[in-house]
């Protein structure tokens, strides 16, 4: 039996119609309830939404209608063995107001 196990987080949604070009919005207030190893931004709107993983810098564009998968995973360093988001990580977006959703998913073990 495996000792690991993954699991997913609830899926978070916001609306394009809610965003301001200047100003980030978080997609999952709360942030992430453990550490996950992957993470996708879909972004289902009308406008280029910015995503920022700190509320203040840029880090990433996801275009319309696309998404942004980032495996943490990936980038584990031979000696750490573990590449993971942290614990309560909060991912804002901003951008121009648009139609559709933005939604933010994630897994964990």
């Amino acid at each position: 039996m495996a000792q690991n196990s993954v699991k997913p987080f609830q899926l978070t949604t916001i609306l394009s119609s809610t965003l301001i070009l200047n100003t980030y919005q978080a997609i999952n207030p709360n942030g992430f309830e453990e550490a996950p190893f992957f993470i996708r931004i879909a972004n289902g709107s009308t406008q280029i939404v910015v995503i920022s993983y700190d509320g203040i810098n840029d880090h990433e564009i996801v275009l319309i209608n696309s998404a942004f998968d980032f495996p943490s995973q990936a980038n584990a360093q031979p000696n750490a063995k573990v590449a993971l988001f942290p614990k309560h990580t909060v991912v804002y977006a901003r951008g121009t107001a648009g139609t559709g959703n933005i939604t933010l998913s994630g897994y964990y073990v």
